[in-house]
């Protein structure tokens, strides 16, 4: 018997923060994984990491908003490793600013590196899954592209992109009975290094929306939807299942209290650590603390598991073990009726 193929893995955005925790996830199963990022220190980093932990690295340095870098990376993964059977699209830019604060060019930016990153490493894949007629694109997404919250409307926007450009492509996919997969996961406010990298115009520090989860609840989920990409989406954390719910129910009221709340959650009394100009334009190499990892400054108030994300990788044992129980109940209720 031939041995078993390593499962061979391209994440983008692998150099921090939820990209960064799923390659170290990935690694432990044994993985050969693609690293892609513009920061070549947490790269090198990262894939130090991947080795220790059982898998195998591979950098690549590239801008996931040039299509033809995004290209250049999956013709190096399949000359080095084989046939990609997951890409994983997490690669993140933004501005923290009223919309009126922002300019042309940053709106241009967060949009190519957030939606059209997303568009070219989805295609950059398809063109080698189709032919063979399998593998699975994970959209690495979020709450705030079903509900919008004010002082991210150009990442916003690019999340709400996201989702429509990929039920799109979804729909391709069933028209012509393929069985390549794509699937999104969407994340609540997750503590990464980004708050502290991304550019910003508010008086205080950037801060995720409570309740805050840390990277590896993001990564379980992403590392389990690559592997069950049947599902359209997976919510991850309640928040994430409650805002968008809330905006289905309510959505003017869900208006006004953001505009009421909003400003203030996502902004700490303390002042910015990065640069005003942030990582937007520039590799987080040339920013202080180059290799962050995965976690950002909100450790002490971060979430290390999320009960509903693990309902919601287990829906199926857990619809079962309800109708079990409701089954049991109903003898039971029977029984003591003789």
């Amino acid at each position: 018997m031939e041995p078993t193929r390593s499962e061979i893995v391209v994440i983008t955005g692998a150099s921090a923060g939820v990209g960064r925790a799923t390659a170290r996830l990935y690694a432990r199963r044994g993985a050969w994984i693609v690293l892609v990022a513009r920061g070549r220190d947490g790269l090198r980093a990262a894939a130090e990491e991947v080795e220790a932990l059982g898998g195998r690295a591979l950098v690549q340095p590239a801008d996931v908003s040039d299509a033809r870098q995004v290209e250049a990376v999956a013709e190096a993964a399949e000359e080095a490793f084989g046939p990609i059977d997951v890409w994983v699209n997490c690669a993140f830019a933004t501005v923290f600013a009223p919309f009126a604060e922002i300019t042309a060019e940053e709106y241009a930016r967060v949009t190519d590196v957030a939606y059209h990153g997303f568009v070219n490493g989805t295609r950059a894949a398809l063109a080698r899954m189709l032919p063979r007629d399998r593998g699975t694109v994970v959209q690495v997404g979020s709450a705030l592209g079903e509900r919008a919250i004010p002082l991210q409307s150009a990442y916003c926007g690019a999340k709400h992109a996201v989702n429509g450009f990929t039920s799109a492509v979804r729909t391709e996919l069933l028209h012509r009975h393929s069985r390549v997969r794509v699937t999104v996961v969407q994340l609540p406010a997750v503590n990464t290094p980004q708050f502290s990298w991304v550019r910003s115009r508010l008086r205080g520090h950037p801060s995720p929306v409570p309740p805050i989860y840390q990277p590896e609840v993001a990564a379980r989920a992403i590392v389990h939807a690559a592997g069950h990409p049947g599902r359209k989406q997976y919510l991850v954390g309640a928040a994430t299942w409650a805002t968008i719910w809330a905006n289905r129910l309510a959505p003017a009221a869900l208006d006004r209290y953001l505009a009421r709340t909003a400003f203030d959650t996502q902004q700490t009394d303390a002042r910015p650590e990065s640069p005003p100009g942030g990582n937007l334009f520039t590799p987080s190499d040339d920013l202080p603390g180059t290799d962050a990892g995965a976690h950002g400054v909100f450790d002490t108030c971060s979430h290390p598991h999320s009960w509903h994300a693990a309902l919601s990788r287990h829906r199926g044992t857990v619809t079962a073990a309800a109708t079990a129980a409701a089954g049991a109940a109903v003898l039971a209720v029977r029984s003591l009726r003789r």
